[in-house]
């Protein structure tokens, strides 16, 4: 499963998280477990991809300092907000994001 996960996130960014909770909950984690592991899980596998973009030249550093305050922030904020939210609605949050990205994958 570790090697899927690595594999899609290699391959369409941090895509492999979906699997990643997926995998978890199956395991027996709870919902807001497996959501912050597979959070923690992408750190790390997102990073060595980066530099891998980075060494073969398919991105520079000056592409990805825009995004590093937002990004930051956005995580702190998720990261503070997370316990925060009941079971039920993680689910459907996480659901319509899958649904929306879905969608919007197929129409381009």
């Amino acid at each position: 499963m570790g090697f899927l996960i690595g594999l899609l996130n290699g391959l369409f960014g941090a895509g492999g998280g979906i699997v990643a909770v997926a995998a978890f909950q199956k395991i027996g984690m709870t919902n807001k477990q497996s959501h912050a592991t597979a959070v923690a899980v992408m750190i790390f596998l997102s990073a060595v991809s980066g530099f891998l973009y980075w060494y073969h030249g398919y991105v520079s550093v000056s592409d990805v300092l825009p995004y590093l305050p937002g990004g930051i922030a956005g995580g702190i904020f998720g990261g503070w907000l997370l316990p925060k939210i009941p079971d039920f609605w993680l689910k459907k949050i996480f659901s319509l994001f899958i649904l929306y990205a879905a969608i919007r994958l197929f129409f381009k």
